[in-house]
């Protein structure tokens, strides 16, 4: 077997499943955090995923609050589901466009 297509197969058999899980795990935040944002009140409203990013539209004067549910939302979104031995960091950028917010 030629061992650049074997070194492929192996690497692609490794990260498939790390890949869905985070796909899974965007998938929980995405569905919990519209909810949250609504029962705090917040009129932040989520445009856009992006591969592990969600991105939201809200007013300026409620940036804060709202990083800080969003963030809360996301580090817990694998929860009860499945049980994870590191914890889950959610980084947050705010700007007036997507490339600002990096």
């Amino acid at each position: 077997a030629n061992p650049a297509r074997r070194g492929f197969s192996e690497r692609a058999a490794i990260n498939a499943p790390i890949q869905g899980s985070a796909a899974d795990v965007i998938k929980r935040a995405m569905v919990r955090v519209p909810p949250a944002l609504s029962a705090a009140g917040l009129a932040a409203r989520m445009l856009l995923q992006v591969h592990d990013e969600l991105i939201f539209e809200l007013p300026e004067a409620e940036l804060e609050e709202t990083t800080a549910l969003v963030r809360q939302v996301m580090e817990a979104a694998a929860e009860p589901a499945v049980q994870i031995s590191v914890p889950l960091v959610a980084d947050a950028g705010s700007g007036g466009s997507w490339a600002e917010a990096h």
